[in-house]
């Protein structure tokens, strides 16, 4: 199938000629898988002769918070066979060491392929919302009668907003307190006698 080969090979060097820089390290990510979001992996072309194969990979936040969309991942964790081994029959080596990947933009300290989701129309993810897919291109070397990529998901979630404190009114002076100023500048201007003062303030 020459429409996915060509794919692939556009992915391969789209990954191999752009550097992606992350807007946050990876180490500074948490993993969200399950928690806050999951991987929805779409298979898009399939090519059986050649066994090559075509995903878009969006991520579903699952959660009551935003995602800050800038720092969300997908990585390829692992490769499952038709009994859901990871591990080649017989063998300690996984079956993801047995796959040619496309389309990274980077691997994990311990070797798993990994990819930027696209930025969406804002900043982030909001709960219970879907992200645009990355594109994942995988070739079987080994010809896997069967098997399935498994994907994680990292990121940030979006820090909630702290609410303003209140601002506090100022006390309303009391209509006695006013009562009371007054009384007293009129008797200091000599306007009421100290008698006339006492009688305002009946014990």
């Amino acid at each position: 199938m020459v429409g996915l080969r060509s794919t692939l090979l556009c992915l391969a060097t789209g990954a191999a000629l752009t550097t992606q820089v992350l807007a946050v390290p990876l180490d500074q990510l948490s993993d969200l898988t399950d928690k806050a979001a999951r991987a929805v992996v779409t298979l898009k072309v399939r090519d059986n002769f050649n066994s090559e194969y075509l995903y878009d990979v969006s991520v579903k936040n699952v959660s009551s918070d935003s995602l800050v969309e800038e720092s969300l991942i997908i990585v390829l964790d692992k490769i499952t066979n038709i009994g859901g081994n990871e591990w080649m029959t017989g063998t300690s080596e996984s079956n993801l060491t047995h796959m040619e990947i496309f389309g990274q933009d980077g691997d994990t300290d311990d070797g798993k392929p990994y990819f930027r989701i696209p930025r969406g129309s804002g900043p982030d993810l909001p709960p219970y919302t879907e992200s645009s897919p990355a594109s994942v291109g995988i070739r079987n070397k080994d010809y896997l009668i069967v098997f399935t990529p498994v994907f994680r998901v990292y990121g940030m979630k979006r820090p909630p907003v702290s609410p303003k404190p209140e601002e506090r009114e100022a006390p309303t002076p009391s209509a006695r307190t006013l009562t009371d100023k007054l009384i007293q500048l009129l008797f200091q201007k000599g306007m009421l006698s100290e008698e006339e003062v006492r009688a305002l303030y009946p014990q």
